[in-house]
Parts: C-alpha cells; structure tokens; sequence
C-alpha cells in the first residue's frame, strides 16, 4: 500500500489553493477548476471543490468542518517558516514549540479552518525517526 494524498473538501478551492501555494511554496498542479494538488516528494495534497463529491449526496462531506484531523509539513526550519509566514495574516494556533516527541511546532488555520502544522524535528531522536 502506498499513501498517496488528503483531499480538502472547500466552498472556495482558488482560496484555499492560494493559501497552500503561499503556505508551502509550491505552485499547484489544476487538473480541473474544482481540483488542483500540492505535490511534494512525500505526498500530495489535494484541494477539491464540493461539486467533486456531489455524487456522494447526503454523503458528501461537507466544507470547512473538520475538526479532527491536522495537515502536516516537515519545514527545514519551523521558526523561518513561522517569520515569513507572519507577514501573510495566518491565523496561528500555536507559535513555534518544541514538543514532547521532539518536534518543534507552529500550529496554524487554513481559510476553512482546517489545522496546519509545520514542524522540524529538532531531537536527536526526532531527528533519527525521519532519517535527517
């Protein structure tokens, strides 16, 4: 099996692809008006407009609601990232934190709400757990 991406669900995809492309530096790839994706080398990120679960009907899940799930990033350096971040208004959660599991940490919202982190590993054994 291979994990291949997340999907956003949104009432705004150009919105909240501009905030990805902001956010990460990357430009993404449009297959559709309603469908682009953040490709990185370890995963993607796909940005879906609601019309692209319509099929689903009573099914479809519905924009801007998760409340469980947190996207995340491997940064080189959580707190450059935070700095250069800060001039774009991003709704933070949490600044930069060095946690428990020895990641540092900044916790932020997308447009929808969702939960962004951007994380270095910072301990040794962090540092080992992802082979950097």
């Amino acid at each position: 099996m291979y994990f291949a991406s997340i999907r956003i669900i949104t009432g705004d995809v150009a919105r909240i692809v501009e905030f990805y492309e902001t956010a990460t530096r990357v430009t993404a790839k449009w297959s559709t008006d309603d469908f682009a994706e953040i490709i990185t080398p370890s995963a993607t990120l796909a940005l879906a407009g609601t019309r692209t679960v319509q099929t689903l009907g009573e099914q479809a899940p519905p924009p801007a609601t998760n409340q469980s799930v947190i996207i995340e990033f491997r940064v080189a350096d959580v707190d450059a990232e935070y700095h250069r971040l800060k001039e774009f208004d991003i709704d933070v959660v949490n600044k930069p934190t060095t946690m428990p599991w020895g990641n540092r940490s900044l916790l932020f919202r997308d447009p929808d709400g969702n939960l962004v982190n951007f994380f270095t590993p910072v301990t040794p054994e962090a540092i080992t757990r992802y082979g950097h």
